[in-house]
C-alpha cells in the first residue's frame, strides 16, 4: 500500500466513533439503507445492526446498491439479525443506551439528547416505525422538531439529520481529536481490518480482470 493511502487509513481510523451505531427495523428499501450506511461511514460509524422480522423480507436476503452507499459497504460492518432478542443482546453488550425514534407522550426533542457517550440509535420501518417489540429495549425516544404541514422525514434523511447532531455534540466533546473514541489497540486492530479488506478487494478485482481477459481470448 502506498505511504499516502495508508495515511488516509489511519486518518480515518483515528476518527472512528467505538460508542456510536444505528439499528435499522424492517427497513425495507435498499436505497435507504444505503444511505444510511454512506452517512454511518461519514460520521465515522463503522458498524451498524439491520433487524429484519418480516416473514417475507429476512435480513438474509439484504442488497445494497453500490451507487447509494457510495463504496460505504466496504468500510461498514453489517450485523445482520432475524431475532429481536438476539439483537439488542448484541447491542448492549456494547452500547450504554438506546434511543428510539417514536413519537408518544415522553418522546424528546433530538436536540435534547445527549449524544456524546455510548449509544445506539434505532430507525424503523418506512411506514409503520419502530415496533412496540423493539420499544420495550430503549432507554428513551425522540423526535426531529419540524414546522412544517408533513410532520415526518424519509428515514434516511431522519437519520442523517441524527447523527450529524451527534456529529456536532461529538466535535465539542473532542471525540474526534483529543479525546478519539477508539484506544490505541482498537484502533491498530480496525486499521489491520481494513488494509485486510482493501487487500482482499483488489485480489478479486485482479482475479475479476484476469477471468475477463480469458473469456474474450
Amino acid at each position: 500500500m502506498e505511504e499516502k493511502r495508508l495515511q488516509r487509513f489511519k486518518e480515518v481510523v483515528s476518527r472512528r466513533q467505538g460508542d456510536l451505531t444505528v439499528i435499522l427495523e424492517n427497513v425495507h428499501d435498499q436505497h435507504n439503507v444505503g444511505a444510511v450506511m454512506r452517512t454511518c461511514d461519514s460520521v465515522g460509524i463503522f458498524e451498524i445492526f439491520i433487524l429484519q422480522t418480516d416473514p417475507n423480507f429476512k435480513a438474509s436476503n439484504i442488497t445494497i446498491g453500490k451507487r447509494t452507499s457510495s463504496g460505504a459497504r466496504k468500510w461498514i460492518t453489517v450485523h445482520l439479525y432475524n431475532d429481536v432478542e438476539e439483537c439488542f443482546k448484541h447491542v448492549r453488550s456494547k452500547y450504554d443506551k438506546v434511543f428510539a425514534t417514536h413519537l408518544d407522550a415522553k418522546a424528546e426533542s433530538l436536540y435534547d439528547l445527549k449524544l456524546d457517550g455510548s449509544v445506539a440509535l434505532l430507525f424503523g420501518n418506512e411506514h409503520s416505525g419502530v415496533s412496540k417489540e423493539t420499544l420495550a429495549h430503549c432507554d428513551g425516544n425522540f423526535i426531529i422538531p419540524q414546522v412544517g404541514f408533513v410532520k415526518s422525514l424519509n428515514i434516511s434523511v431522519a437519520c442523517a439529520v441524527t447523527l450529524y447532531e451527534a456529529y456536532r455534540q461529538r466535535e465539542n466533546a473532542g471525540k474526534y481529536k483529543e479525546n478519539p473514541s477508539l484506544n490505541q489497540e482498537q484502533q491498530t486492530e480496525l486499521l489491520g481490518d481494513y488494509i485486510n479488506r482493501h487487500e482482499e478487494r483488489l485480489k478479486n478485482k485482479n482475479i475479476f480482470a484476469k477471468d475477463s481477459d480469458l473469456l474474450e481470448q
